[in-house]
This record gives structure tokens, sequence and C-alpha cells, in this order.
């Protein structure tokens, strides 16, 4: 339990309707530093604000629990709700707002060599299996230039790291950088020796101090999760040969994106007390912000945070939002994953327009176990489960073995203590798939274990729902709600029906299984559980902004826990598969990695334009990249595409934006006094103006005039560059732009341009076609660089 400010005070008046004295943490934010304060007068500036509202000096410092210093300006208190609303209405708050725990979902070999990038040691057998082209060459001449991320410095907000996994070695590194200005912080099970010309930092103190729980957690940088690792390993972590998951699944060399930037940790992550092994972690805004201000401090050069709101708030009551704002102004890139919230519209998570906003697609690796039934029908599903059936055995229903008085619901989803031991002993069971985690269906695989259930068959109850694979305690399949009905109508109809489930295999190169739980290959696709947009904050900003891997992703585990993360599994692995936006953030953290190694110079709004506007629409079969459920996917779900390292090298042009800039924009959403030094103009132009990579306008009516300006970053030769625009309107839009070509003759030249979007009132008349998205592109090209934007626009 969270101490004392989770402690529901006694009321001593019973006539009161409420309890107006329990304590909450809340975060009190005033804006930028001004720089003219040393860190014990910030601290006593803050502390004088607590006074105002506190009945005691001692009581005021007492609730104090952060005071950031470095770059963010605020605190972090105990406080009442009354005592949080006296603070609000005083001068130079910007916001007052109750800290938000925060939760990701547990939500890599393959993955960097789907995007291109892989070194030289591993070409030849390619070439020699597979025909490969020349991506792998261009991906290896990028690595290359970019010195595989060397001397750049990549934060990773999570539950820290495994300092032994093999992914996390400084054996051949060079010294530390000397931009690094952040400390070894040694704790539980983490000593000075543990951090190496890797990786270094530490943790952030409060919830963990206060709230970890010895057994569960450790009071220290260590991971006892596992997310941290993964997401840190995925980003930037070594090479490693010969890994895979259980039972040899996936088995290959884990590399991260930039695998010799260097690591900073900040733990802001922990175990729930008391919950179940498999619940996420919480992290809290109070320690995220802490994370951040450190971050900054140390000088870090990229801050990746797979790490997403609960529920929605406004950038200046959301801690990540303000975080990176910060990070921002000093050129620092932030990538965010989108959410797990899919496939519902408006729900993602981190859509700040100085935030790199991450979706998760697929790869072309799947892995696929075989369920053969009794009269002959075989299937092909997606599975990790290696385990193997002696022989066929008989098929039942959860619902034919369940237990006296269980409910339907229950017993059809197979929930702890559904099923009949007497009954289930040496069957394999349907199970339903129900809602919820992917972790709830690793329960319904230990609930068949326990009853004696020899294999599992789960299934989607809802068409077009994808399932995370993870690693089952039976031999699993895994089938959609199309096939339930086949396997139904023979379970019904035959006299003694039987099933045999076969291990799991890694399959790769687009093999397109026959009966495949996605039958939409090939890849990408869109996973059905990234969030979505439009922005829920602001329609004017399309997110999220690109996507990258995150289904079935390997990379780097804690020792401390299983692949399953249930209290009964007791399997201790290295590398483990997951998935989720927390898996695809750190693939583009990696890549920026990258980029920043090549173009050191660049702002942090040039590189995310460089990915975006390089970023693919297309698959491998040069078609529209497919959603979830097989139909085209739309740039709520994908933004400007899939991620393209490679590409992103060399854009041709970049939509740049300064600090000053993302200021402006705030104005627009009513964030007027951020920064103290900055003033919003009497005139404020529309969000929509803000010098983003795509376009979005809801609510258009007649004409609207979008301003934008590129600087140009590169050239097709020495001579001069010419660029001609073009673009797919959306349906009952004209499009178009002034001018319509923009000429460059040298490297850093900035030009104009307004895209005019104008209601075509022949096409769009129906009341049906009307208050929805349409969706389009944009784009500049000089027969060499496409610049490419992406449209939403919804009419009235």
């Amino acid at each position: 339990m969270r101490r004392i400010f989770l402690t529901l005070l006694l009321c001593l008046v019973p006539l009161l309707a409420s309890c107006t004295k329990e304590k909450h943490v809340y975060i009190v934010y005033f804006g930028e530093h001004k720089g003219d304060k040393a860190f014990h007068e910030i601290e006593a500036h803050h502390h004088s604000y607590l006074q105002s509202v506190k009945e005691s000096e001692e009581d005021a410092k007492s609730s104090l629990l952060y005071s950031y210093k470095h770059s963010i300006n605020g605190f972090a208190a105990e406080l009442t709700p009354d005592q949080a609303s006296r603070l609000k209405g005083l001068r130079g708050v910007v916001s007052v707002f109750k800290s938000n725990p925060r939760k990701y979902k547990i939500h890599t070999t393959r993955s960097w060599e789907f995007v291109g990038l892989k070194d030289e040691d591993e070409l030849y057998l390619d070439a020699y299996k597979y025909n490969v082209n020349d991506r792998f060459r261009v991906g290896r001449k990028f690595l290359s230039k970019a010195k595989h991320g060397d001397g750049v410095i990549v934060g990773v907000i999570d539950s820290g790291v495994w300092p032994e996994s093999r992914s996390f070695d400084d054996k051949g590194m060079g010294p530390i950088p000397e931009s690094w200005k952040g400390i070894c912080q040694t704790g539980v099970a983490f000593n000075s020796s543990h951090c190496n010309r890797y990786y270094s930092r530490g943790y952030e103190r409060y919830y963990g101090q206060f709230n970890a729980e010895a057994n569960r957690d450790f009071l220290s940088p260590r991971d006892a999760d596992g997310h941290g690792s993964h997401t840190a390993s995925t980003a930037v972590g070594r090479r490693v040969n010969g890994v895979s998951a259980l039972g040899g699944i996936a088995r290959g060399t884990a590399s991260g994106g930039a695998s010799l930037a260097r690591l900073a940790v900040y733990k802001a992550c922990w175990t729930v007390p008391n919950a179940q092994k498999y619940v996420t972690n919480t992290c809290f805004d109070e320690d995220m912000l802490a994370a951040f201000d450190d971050a900054i401090a140390d000088g870090v050069n990229v801050i990746s945070i797979s790490i997403g709101a609960v529920e929605p708030h406004t950038y200046s009551e959301d801690g990540i939002a303000i975080g990176s704002l910060h990070a921002v102004k000093r050129d620092i890139v932030v990538a965010a994953s989108a959410g797990n919230d899919g496939p519902d519209g408006a729900t993602l998570s981190n859509p700040a327009p100085w935030i790199i906003t991450v979706g998760a697609s697929s790869l072309d690796r799947y892995f696929v176990g075989r369920l053969e039934l009794g009269d002959g029908f075989q299937f092909e599903s997606d599975s990790l489960t290696t385990l193997k059936m002696d022989n066929f055995a008989p098929l039942v229903n959860s619902l034919d073995v369940a237990v006296p008085g269980c409910t339907r619901e229950e017993a059809s989803q197979c929930v702890p203590n559904s099923l009949s031991p007497d009954l289930a002993r040496g069957k394999v069971i349907l199970c339903m798939r129900g809602f919820g985690s992917s972790r709830s269906t690793i329960g319904k695989s230990i609930e068949v274990k326990r009853a004696g259930g020899v294999g599992m068959i789960l299934a989607n109850s809802r068409a077009g729902d994808g399932f995370d694979v993870v690693s089952h305690f039976v031999p699993t399949a895994l089938v959609f709600s199309s096939t339930v009905g086949r396997i139904l109508d023979y379970m019904y109809n035959d006299y003694e029906p039987v099933a045999f489930i076969k291990p799991a295999e890694t399959i790769l190169y687009g093999y397109q299984p026959q009966d495949s739980v996605y039958p939409y290959k090939p890849a990408p696709f869109m996973t059905s559980f990234s969030s979505r947009g439009p922005n829920w904050v602001d329609a004017n900003i399309l997110k999220p902004d690109i996507i990258a891997p995150g289904l079935n992703i390997l990379a780097a585990w804690s020792g401390a826990d299983s692949a399953s993360k249930a209290s009964i599994d007791r399997r201790v692995i290295d590398y483990n598969l997951d998935s989720g936006t927390s898996m695809s953030c750190p693939h583009v953290a990696g890549a920026i990695a990258l980029l920043k190694s090549m173009h050191p110079t660049w702002s942090s709004a040039a590189i995310r334009s460089a990915l975006m506007t390089t970023a693919s629409m297309t698959n491998e079969d040069n078609e529209p990249i497919q959603d979830f459920d097989g139909s085209p996917a739309s740039p709520f779900a994908l933004g400007s595409g899939h991620f393209r390292p490679t590409k992103a090298q060399s854009p041709g042009l970049v939509y740049d934006a300064s600090y000053r800039s993302y200021l402006l924009y705030c104005c627009s959403v009513g964030l007027t006094n951020l920064d103290p030094t900055f003033r919003c103009p009497s005139q404020i132009p529309p969000g929509y103006n803000l010098n983003y990579p795509s376009v979005s306008i809801p609510d258009l009516i007649g004409t609207v005039t979008v301003t934008r300006t590129v600087t140009c970053v590169g050239r097709s030769s020495n001579s001069t560059s010419v660029y001609v625009f073009n673009a797919q309107p959306p349906f009952g839009v004209n499009v178009m732009a002034e001018p319509n070509v923009l000429v460059f003759d040298r490297i850093g030249q900035k030009k104009r341009f307004n895209i005019i979007f104008r209601t075509d009132r022949y096409e769009f008349t129906g009341e049906a076609r009307r208050n929805q998205y349409r969706f389009g592109w944009f784009s500049w090209s000089d027969g060499h660089h496409v610049v490419r934007s992406p449209i939403a626009v919804s009419l009235v």
C-alpha cells in the first residue's frame, strides 16, 4: 500500500459529506526554470509554496517528496484536495494535478533484419539461402556510417535492467562519453560493479522506497519484471548470437538497433504490492518526472519511454508530456508507446506533438503450431508452445467439463477453478479467449493444466481479434471465431472426437500458413491492440506518428521473472518474446540513436520528420498496409507508416520545429504560461499550423489554408534541387499547394508553402458521409527523395 498519502484519515464531524483531509500525491508544476537559482534556493522556493497551505513548517518539509531542480520547475508532495486546490490558485503555478498511475502492458532477433538493418557477418548466409536483395547491404552501410550509435546515450525510463544479461555486456566498448554527467546508483542486488562502460544510472526513489516489496522487487536499478530489460535491449542491446525463447523458438542473433550506443537506466516503474505476479507494473507521475529531470541533467541524447496513461489527461496534467517538452527544448528526442487499447478509436497515449508516438505492427516471422482433428481436418495456428502431446486425446468443450455452480461465462473462458479434474483429465479442452490482457490467456492454460488437461484450443469469440502469442503450460492452438464452428461441429457430431496439437516452429520470409490465425499477411500489418487516433487532446495533431515491429519481439529478460510471469512458473529464461507498443517504441528509439550519430546537429523535430516522411505505407507485396481485420489501415492506426531507418538517413527535406514553436502551439490549446520567458501573442495561430510532418483538420468547413515550412537537408546532386508537389486528397476534399514547386540551391535553405483544403460540395452531399474522417496524403519529390505526409480531414 502507498504509505500515508493513501491512508484515509477519519472525519471528525459525522455530517461532513466527504473527508477533505485524505492525502494523495500531487504534482505542482511551474514550467521552466529561469536558470538564476541554486538548488537550495529552488527547494526553498518550493517549500514556501507548501508552507502557505500547510499547518506548520515541519508538515511542509515532511510532505515534500521531490523538488525538481534541473530543468523541470515543480515539486511533488502529499496534499489534501483542499490544499491542492489552494495551490492551484497561487501566482506562478501552471498546473496542480494528482499523480496518475500509469501501467504498461507486458504487452529481438528478427525485427531489425525486417527493417533492413543487418551486419556483414550474416549477409552471406541469407544471400545464399534466400536470395536476399540489396536492402541488407544498404542497411550495413547505414550502420557503418552511424557507427552503430557509438557515442549516443539512450535513456530508458522503465522497470530497470538485468545487468548480467549478455545484451548489456560492455566488452570491447570504449570509455564512457564525456557528455555523460550521471551517476551509478547502487542498491539491493546492485553494486557499483554492475555499472559499466555500457550502462549506468539508478532508480527514482519515492514509490520504490516506500512501496517495493522485498520479495517481489529490488530497491535498486535491477529489473524484477523483465519489461525494462526487454525494451532497453531492443533499443541498444549488444549483439548476442544463438539466443531463443523457451523451447528454441525464434532462434537467431539478438541485437538492439544501435548496439554501440550507451544505456542510461531510470527505474520509475515498480511491482504492484499485493497483486498477482503477472499484473503489470505501476509507474507514477512523480517518479517519471524525476526520471526526466535526471535524464536531462545527465546528458542523454534520446529517451525511450514505453509507458502510457490509464486515463487520458491534458498536456499540463501529463507527467510524460511535461517531461518530454523539457527534454525536447534541449534537443533530446523522446519516443513513447502509443498504448495497447486498440482497436477502438481515440485510445492512444502520449499524444503531445513534441513526442514521437509509436504504434505496433507485425514482422515477417510467425510461430506456427498444427492442430489435427480425428476426422482429418488440419489447422495451422499461431503458437509458441513447444510442449508435445504423446498422441491424439479426447476433445471436449470447457462447458462440458466445468465444476457444478460455475457460470457459463466462467466455464467457457476456463477461469481459475472452473474445470473439474474428474472430467477434464487427459483431454484437449476448447476455451474461449474472452476479453482482457494476454496474461489472462496464460491463466487459462494454467487452469487446464491444474485440471489435468493435456492440451488447449484457445478460440476468439469475436471476429477480427488477434492474439498475443505467449508460452502456455500445455500444448495450445489459437483459432479464430470462424474456425470455432468447424471444431464445434466435429466435436458434437462425432461419436468420439479427438484432437492432436503439434509443437510450434518458427517460420520466416512471408510463408503463409494455409489456415493461419492471421489471414492478412504479407507483413507488416497492424496489430489489433495498437491504440488509435484521433488525438483526444487536440485533433489538429495527427497521431500516432509511426509504426514499428511490436508483435512477438524477442529481447533480454529478467532472471527474476519467468516468461509467463505466472506465480507457479519456475522457468528462468534469458530472452523472452513479448508484444505491445512497448516493444515498438524502443525500435524507433534505436533508429533515433543511429540518426543522432549520423546527424548530431539535427533537432528532435528534424529527426521525427525524417522518420515520418520516409516511412512506408505499403507491405512487402507493395500493397497498402492492412489493419488487423484485413481492411486498409488508416493514418489513425499507422500514422505516417512503417519506419524505414535506412531511408530516414537522407530524407531530402524536413519539417523542423523549435521549442518556441511548441510553446506557440500550446497557446492554441490554452496553455499560456508554461515558460516564464514566453508570452502568447494576441493573435494565436491555429494548432494545425504547427510545422508538423502530417496534417489533421477536424470539422473542415469551406476552405482552410495550412502553412508549412521545409528545410533542405540533402540534395540528389550538386545542382539545384527542384521539388514538385503531389497529392492524393481525401474523398470530398480538394487539395492544392501554393507554390507547387520548391527550388533549393543549398543545404539548410528553408521554403514556406501553403496547402489549401477545400470541400467539394458536388462530391460530398450526403449526411451519412459527413462527420467522418477521410484520409489522403501529399508529397514533395525531386525524383530522388519522396517527402510524404498523411492527411486526415473530417467535414461538417
